[in-house]
């Protein structure tokens, strides 16, 4: 008997291994593409940063806080993308694909409304915008000028972050890749034109930019025609997207709290600790894509697999995907420390930046760990329509971050090692609700 225990416990560990490793193959063969159409804005604005900062501090200064504003404006609009995957995606499993086809139709008719009012917005309030930030003199000037005119693509980036939604909830993201990478070769010839050859400085970056995000949302346009044909954007439809869009933008601007006040102590320190700290926050921003890549299949895989009513493999694919985000984070912590004292010569000529960037880059390294936790189940409970949880949530997590940001308001000298120490411990608190909120299943009634 004990022999025939054995080969059948055998045989069961096989056949779970076989399937742990289809699905991390199923994971990672579609977070390499999530990667690329998850990266196309941030991107945009890191080669922005990497070029206008060979222009001078106080244009990466600007930068800084401009980016900083538009980023958090379009985080408002995070249902477009990250709402509409798992809904495309539970429609797929549950095999009622004229549903699919009306969620996409509905989100891309939000996403041209949306983004021409918050485009119109922000152009006008551009000023105070910036000056609300911390923008004086120098600053204030090249922030305003890129802000009004990145203002100008706002629809077409909306457009693009529905298509990267849709195409992700039917597991299709090999044609959005294909559309970032050309668009992110397009985006660096063009700046290079526009800021070094033409000499338009800030205003040259932020144009070649606005063009390439609208040639990336018409090829969007044309890739979403089958997944919308025949479907209709419903009045239902868009009230239930802008209702989960709520929970989502409480999310959103909890998190770019945490930026925006880190953007503003960093410009009331000094000059280069905030072009320092634009550095490591769009170098956060990329890294954070790398990781948020893995927690991509898990949106659309958990979705699925609920909509299919398998709670099992829902909560296989939370785990696998929390599991490989760790290991890659293991990697991007150990290039980050060994790349310390060279990357900020890549950002900037002034000295000053480097020594604060380099001290800022080994506590980014850190922060990988329990950024790759958060980020895996983060994909995981939008997945499952934890959205509400999601937001709440995201408020409470400000208590991690505060306590150092506060110290370094108060007491400047902290600098860059306070703000980021701050992020830091913002970034372990989520990564522990995240895990436990996933293990002790309360998202099942939400599903």
């Amino acid at each position: 008997m004990s022999s025939v225990r054995a080969v059948v416990l055998g045989s069961v560990a096989r056949v779970i291994e076989s399937d742990r490793r289809a699905l991390d193959r199923r994971i990672i063969s579609l977070a390499v593409p999530a990667l690329g159409t998850l990266a196309i804005e941030p991107i945009y604005v890191l080669v922005d940063t990497a070029i206008v900062g060979r222009l001078g501090t106080a244009q990466l200064g600007g930068l800084a806080i401009a980016s900083t504003i538009l980023l958090t404006v379009i985080s408002l609009t995070a249902a477009l993308e990250y709402g509409v995957t798992p809904d495309v995606a539970f429609a797929h499993g549950a095999g009622r694909e004229h549903d699919a086809r009306d969620i996409a139709a509905s989100a891309l008719r939000l996403a041209l409304i949306g983004g021409v009012l918050l485009g119109t917005v922000v152009a006008l309030c551009a000023h105070p915008l910036c000056w609300l930030l911390g923008g004086r003199g120098d600053v204030l000037g090249y922030a305003t000028t890129y802000l009004r005119i990145s203002a100008l693509g706002m629809p077409f980036v909306l457009v693009t972050y529905v298509g990267h939604g849709v195409m992700r909830g039917v597991n299709d993201l090999r044609r959005p890749l294909q559309i970032v990478v050309v668009a992110n070769i397009v985006n660096v010839v063009l700046e290079v034109v526009a800021v070094w050859v033409l000499d338009l400085g800030v205003a040259g970056s932020a144009w070649s930019t606005v063009v390439v995000q609208i040639g990336a949302a018409l090829a969007f346009v044309r890739v979403l025609r089958p997944h919308r044909a025949g479907g209709s954007a419903t009045r239902e439809r868009m009230v239930l997207m802008l209702r989960s869009g709520v929970h989502f933008a409480v999310r959103s601007l909890a998190m770019f709290a945490v930026w925006n006040t880190a953007t503003a102590v960093a410009a009331r320190v000094d000059t280069p600790t905030l072009a320092a700290h634009q550095v490591l926050t769009q170098l956060f921003m990329f890294l954070a894509l790398v990781l948020d890549a893995l927690a991509i299949p898990a949106q659309s895989l958990v979705a699925g697999a609920l909509g299919a009513d398998d709670t099992e493999t829902a909560l296989f694919v939370g785990r696998t995907s929390n599991r490989l985000s760790l290991w890659c984070a293991g990697a991007l912590a150990a290039a980050l420390a060994a790349l310390s004292p060279l990357l900020p010569h890549l950002f900037s000529h002034d000295p000053a930046v480097h020594s604060r960037l380099t001290a800022g880059l080994l506590i980014l390294a850190a922060m990988q760990f329990p950024g790759a936790i958060a980020f895996a189940f983060d994909g995981a409970l939008i997945g499952a329509h934890d959205e509400r949880w999601l937001g709440r949530q995201a408020v409470v997590n400000l208590v991690g971050f505060a306590p150092l940001a506060i110290a370094t308001f108060v007491h400047p000298s902290l600098g860059l090692a306070g703000l980021w120490g701050a992020q830091a411990m913002w970034m372990v608190m989520r990564a522990a609700v995240n895990w436990r909120r996933w293990e002790s299943r309360p998202w099942l009634a939400a599903a």
